[in-house]
C-alpha cells in the first residue's frame, strides 16, 4: 500500500468525524441491533460491522449512505452526539484502528518500519486511487492480509500505539509510498513491478 504524502498537513485532522463517542456508538449498536441492521457486539468499537450497518439503515432511511453517523443520521436513530467530544473521540478511534494493523502486519519490526506501515495507510487515505478513511483503506477488500486472518483483531502494543501516533503526527519514513511487502512472503507477482523507495527492516516500500 502507499499514498502520496501530503506533507505539512497534521494526520490528525484525518477521519475527524468518522465515529461518533465511544458511549454513543454502543447506542447506535444497540438500536440497530434491535432493528435488525447489526449483528455484532455492543462495544463501543466502530468498525466495518457497524459502518456496514449504519449503511444499512441510512438507504433503508432514505439518508446518504456513506456510513458516517452525522446529525441527520444521528437524529433518525434518535441520538443526539455530543459536539465536545466527537472530534476527539473519533480521533482516538482511528488511532487504536491504526494502532491496530501496524501491530497485526508490523510487529517485531524495527519502530521505523511500524511507523511506516502507519504512514503506508494514511497515505492511501489521501490519494484518490483507494477509500478516503483509515478504515475504509484498512478494511478494503484484499488490501491487508491481516485483516483476512484476523489478527486486525489483536490487541496492539504500546509501541503499536506510538508508532501510530507517531504517523498520525506526520512522520512518514516512507516518502509517501502506496505499498509494503515482504519479499519472503509475498505471493502477488503483481507487487514485484512497483517502485521500490526505501527497505525498513523485513519491508519494502514502494509507489
Amino acid at each position: 500500500m502507499a499514498l502520496v504524502a501530503f506533507y505539512g498537513i497534521n494526520r490528525r485532522q484525518y477521519d475527524l468525524y468518522a465515529a461518533p463517542t465511544t458511549a454513543e456508538t454502543r447506542v447506535i449498536q444497540q438500536r440497530l441491533k434491535n432493528w435488525g441492521y447489526y449483528t455484532g457486539s455492543v462495544d463501543g468499537i466502530y468498525g466495518s460491522k457497524t459502518k456496514s450497518a449504519v449503511i444499512s439503515f441510512q438507504k433503508k432511511n432514505g439518508l446518504v449512505a456513506d456510513g458516517i453517523v452525522g446529525t441527520k443520521t444521528a437524529s433518525a436513530i434518535g441520538i443526539t452526539l455530543s459536539a465536545s467530544s466527537s472530534s476527539s473521540t473519533a480521533t482516538n478511534s482511528n488511532l487504536y484502528l491504526l494502532a491496530r494493523c501496524i501491530y497485526a502486519e508490523a510487529r517485531g519490526e524495527p519502530y521505523t518500519g511500524m511507523v511506516a506501515v502507519g504512514a503506508v495507510v494514511l497515505n492511501r487515505v489521501s490519494n484518490a486511487d483507494f477509500p478516503n478513511t483509515i478504515s475504509g483503506v484498512i478494511y478494503q477488500p484484499w488490501a491487508f492480509t491481516s485483516v483476512n486472518d484476523g489478527q486486525i483483531n489483536l490487541t496492539p502494543s504500546q509501541t503499536a500505539i506510538n508508532a501510530a501516533q507517531d504517523a498520525m503526527n506526520g512522520w512518514d519514513p516512507t516518502y509517501g509510498c502506496l505499498f509494503f511487502y515482504n519479499p519472503k512472503t509475498a505471493q502477488s507477482q503483481w507487487i514485484y513491478s512497483r517502485k521500490v523507495v526505501t527497505t525498513i527492516g523485513n519491508h519494502r516500500f514502494a509507489l
